[in-house]
């Protein structure tokens, strides 16, 4: 293909020139990425043989916690090769897969907390109907539904990549591979590949974002029309843990793609807390503030543990 003539390789800026700071943020990222793994595999793991946890809301978690895991394992292992690497280059194969992966997942979990979003609402407003409502078909429609949009979207925005010709320049100022930073590559106009993919960008994003905002407007209508104090906690406190997991997600990725460039630090470190930072800590979001999985924790622990003691 053309754009593989002109050039083989891109060059990633990474994080840090300085040899020291390397050493450091390979130590720091390194640990990070062993407690996503850790920990999303576990609630994983923890889903899957808690029968209590057989429901709509634990089946939509079960998504979350596989895409963090396939988020972060897309973006961080390269980064930390390249941390320890003088050369950080990255073949330009490789650097379209990584630019495809990092725009099907995180799209995917975009749809996927606005479904999440949905669910919650579902279960406050009618939860007799919980059951029969969100069915398991229903969920599963879902799930595809989302991956669908997000990898169709993903595959027409790298197409345009891929035809592109490589020539001008090698250098990637970023630790990944994002399709914005690969288009400042080539050696001709892309403004019409910029426009498309901020278009539908913005459009997945943003509509995504008013789906889960909606559904919080009447959740919370919901949860006010409740007399009982005890029962308004109880409600809210099921949503705490999925509304703290929407500001991480959509709060950093807001101020990453939709400021303007300055080539502050600022531009790396909220990318960094979506591919690294989030993924780690959607577990223990989860496993801290609810008490369901700390009962099932509880009970895992009884029954293969507590007869070795």
């Amino acid at each position: 293909m053309k754009n593989y003539s002109a050039i083989s390789e891109f060059i990633l800026f990474g994080l840090s020139t300085d040899c020291h700071i390397q050493a450091v943020l390979f130590v720091l990222f390194l640990l990070v990425y062993l407690l996503t793994l850790t920990g999303n595999f576990l609630m994983l793991l923890l889903i899957r043989a808690d029968s209590h946890l057989h429901t709509p809301m634990y089946f939509f978690l079960k998504q979350l916690f596989f895409l963090d895991l396939c988020h972060s394992s897309v973006t961080v292992p390269k980064m930390l090769e390249n941390l320890l690497s003088e050369s950080k280059t990255i073949f330009v194969q490789g650097c379209l897969a990584q630019a495809f992966f990092v725009f099907a997942t995180g799209g995917t979990e975009a749809c996927l907390l606005a479904v999440m979003a949905y669910d919650r609402y579902v279960a406050i407003s009618s939860p007799l109907l919980y059951g029969q409502v969100m069915s398991k078909q229903l969920c599963v429609g879902l799930v595809w539904g989302s991956c669908g949009l997000a990898f169709a979207e993903a595959v027409i925005n790298t197409l345009l990549a891929v035809k592109s010709d490589f020539c001008e320049g090698q250098t990637i100022p970023h630790f990944i591979c994002e399709l914005s930073s690969v288009f400042l590559l080539s050696c001709y106009n892309t403004s019409i590949n910029f426009m498309l993919l901020l278009c539908s960008s913005i459009l997945h994003f943003f509509g995504t974002f008013i789906m889960i905002v909606s559904s919080y407007a009447c959740i919370i209508s919901t949860i006010m029309s409740i007399t009982s104090t005890s029962s308004q906690s109880k409600a809210f406190s099921t949503c705490s843990s999925h509304l703290t997991t929407v500001i991480f997600f959509y709060g950093s990725g807001f101020i990453s793609y939709l400021l303007p460039t300055s080539g502050s630090p600022l531009e790396i470190i909220f990318p960094l807390q979506n591919s690294v930072i989030t993924p780690m800590l959607n577990p223990l979001i989860y496993s801290l503030q609810n008490k369901e999985v700390k009962a099932a924790m509880g009970r895992m622990f009884r029954k293969y543990f507590r007869p070795l003691m």
